[in-house]
């Protein structure tokens, strides 16, 4: 590491610091240690208005880059599966891999609990600067770390090489954890997932953790460390963080056909569509439609089901809203009622959410486990 880089590098965890997100001192000592312009290769992309463009180093200057690469920023690394590296132009399309943020790398790290000598499995690698991170504080041997896409893995795999770190890393569906190497003491997610994979239940060891964000395809999210019991049933609290990963590629919505609102009953909501923007709101409402993606207009909230096709879209009606549903299942009907009931909840945070998985069953709760609930999809 040079000067410059170390500065950097004590720099960035200054800022990460002094933004709450990082008060362990080991998790400073591993940013302060491990260079993130490794990770970041030669190429990234930054959002210019609609677009995707590709920012190369070898074009902005070593300074620009270092600047971009010890920034408290997640770097797009990958559209709809092309590598920064190899996109000639801007590109239209949805993110599939990034660096992420480093203060959302080291609070997730944070909430897990980890401890020195744990053996720690990582879901998702990406450019691999978590995993370094990881092996900083607890070794190489005792951190595993999977990655689904294998163009991203052996990247990972050069980046960690260069930084002198030997974790175990595996390509293949991070979903089905790496059994080979269990039981962990602790499992984390670098990707969200729209409910706990069993492989994670089996694989982490009495009393370990899960640590995790719940996504889904309303894109609503929530951060939670899940700790496993002695009979085999997994609990815990949402933190209330307001983050989000990207979904683990198995978990993402399916393409849809082009959007044409049909009419179907109509009728007036009881709720307002704006609890969406809330991120509690949001989230209730995902619970309450699982298979439903949200849409919105400048004034209008839609839902489509992905699985049925179902419909419902509201419009403004005089003071109120009107909404809209058709389909077999009556979409705002189950998303108006669990709004409903987090309203007469007082509308909370999510620390007020809870989350009970077993091998068949998972819940998530409001207040207590035995409030009202709503199961996910398995």
């Amino acid at each position: 590491m040079t000067a410059d880089t170390a500065e950097l590098c004590r720099a960035l965890a200054e800022r990460i610091s002094e933004s709450g997100s990082l008060t362990d001192p080991a998790w400073r000592a591993a940013v302060e240690a491990v260079r993130r312009d490794v990770f970041l290769g030669g190429d990234v992309y930054r959002i210019n208005g609609a677009m995707w463009e590709p920012v190369h180093r070898a074009e902005v200057g070593e300074e620009e880059w270092l600047r971009l690469a010890y920034s408290d920023t997640t770097w797009v690394t990958q559209v709809d599966g092309v590598d920064a590296a190899d996109a000639s132009g801007a590109l239209a399309g949805n993110p599939t891999s990034s660096s992420t943020l480093p203060s959302l790398v080291v609070r997730t790290l944070e909430v897990a609990g980890i401890r020195d000598g744990d053996r720690v499995l990582e879901v998702g690698t990406g450019t691999g600067y978590s995993t370094a991170i990881l092996c900083h504080r607890l070794g190489g041997e005792n951190v595993t770390s999977v990655e689904y896409d294998a163009g991203l893995a052996q990247s990972a795999a050069e980046h960690l090489r260069a930084v002198n770190c030997s974790p175990t890393l595996v390509t293949g569906d991070g979903l089905n954890g790496y059994d080979e190497g269990a039981d962990y003491d602790a499992i984390v997610a670098t990707c969200a997932v729209r409910h706990i994979p069993g492989s994670w239940l089996w694989q982490v060891r009495d009393g370990g953790t899960i640590t995790t964000t719940l996504s889904g395809w309303m894109t609503a999210s929530g951060l939670i460390r899940l700790t496993l019991g002695d009979e085999g049933v997994a609990t815990g609290r949402f933190t209330g963080d307001t983050i989000s990963y990207m979904l683990a590629r198995p978990h993402e919505r399916p393409p849809r056909p082009m959007l044409v609102r049909r009419a179907g009953e109509v009728r007036a909501s009881r709720v307002d569509p704006g609890l969406f923007d809330n991120w509690a709101g949001r989230f209730v409402a995902q619970l309450a439609a699982p298979s439903a993606e949200f849409v919105t207009t400048d004034d209008n909230v839609i839902l489509v089901d992905v699985a049925t096709g179902s419909q419902a879209w509201t419009e403004p009606a005089g003071t109120g809203w009107t909404v809209h549903q058709s389909g077999t299942l009556h979409l705002w009907d189950q998303v108006e009622e669990a709004l409903m009931t987090w309203q007469a909840a007082g509308s909370p945070d999510q620390t007020a959410f809870g989350m009970t998985v077993t091998e068949d069953v998972q819940t998530v709760w409001l207040g207590a486990p035995d409030g009202p609930g709503w199961r996910l999809p398995l």
